[in-house]
């Protein structure tokens, strides 16, 4: 797939789920797309979770 047919698709996504159901709807189909995109680079080993819930406690590491 090409770049600029992802783009399309990506730009259409929110557009459809907009006007089938409104603002809210766009927003949480958005939260959930961003729920699943950081799981799904947690099971590849790509997104440390427990580092990402220890920046967002205010806890910092030194490395």
């Amino acid at each position: 797939m090409s770049p600029t047919l992802a783009g399309l698709a990506i730009g259409a996504a929110p557009a459809v789920v907009a006007l089938a159901f409104g603002f809210w709807g766009r927003l949480l189909t958005a939260l959930f797309m961003g729920v699943g995109a950081a799981l799904g680079r947690t099971v590849e080993g790509r997104l440390d979770l427990g580092g990402v819930l220890d920046a967002l406690r205010g806890k910092r590491s030194s490395t």
